[in-house]
């Protein structure tokens, strides 16, 4: 298993405003609007389970896994090209801040280690960013 981790995000928001927006996916509904339409072809979730059909990398489907309050949401894939598990861990800094980490563990195939690493810990990277930018109200 290969180890991708963000850098860590400070939130303007408690941590636990943070966890009961990322621990429950239908509050994805909130920022649909921000997710490029040109990059993806479809987008689905509810309470449990997220989808989304990247080209030219197909459709991948996660389920959360684990939840640990304020803490920890962890998620595994129910459908991808490539098999991995993510979590994301949220700390409180103060009474109105918070701070994430993105992980992902993937079992990268050695011959395609080299080719899917870069775009991975982007992609990571990206999700955290992502995730720090988001009005957890």
């Amino acid at each position: 298993m290969t180890k991708f981790e963000s850098s860590i995000k400070q939130i303007p928001y408690p941590v636990e405003d943070v966890y009961r927006n990322i621990s429950d996916l239908s509050n994805l509904e909130r920022v649909r609007d921000r997710v490029p339409e040109d990059k993806l072809e479809s987008f689905e979730f509810d309470s449990d389970t997220v989808q989304v059909s990247v080209p030219p990398v197909g459709t991948i489907k996660l389920r959360i896994i684990e939840r640990e309050e304020n803490k920890c949401v962890k998620f595994e894939t129910e459908q991808s090209p490539m098999p991995f598990n993510l979590w994301i861990q949220v700390l409180p800094v103060d009474s109105a801040t918070s701070k994430m980490k993105v992980t992902v563990k993937a079992d990268i195939p050695f011959m395609l280690k080299g080719m899917v690493s870069g775009p991975l810990q982007d992609g990571v990277e990206k999700i955290a960013d992502a995730l720090s930018q988001i009005p957890y109200v």
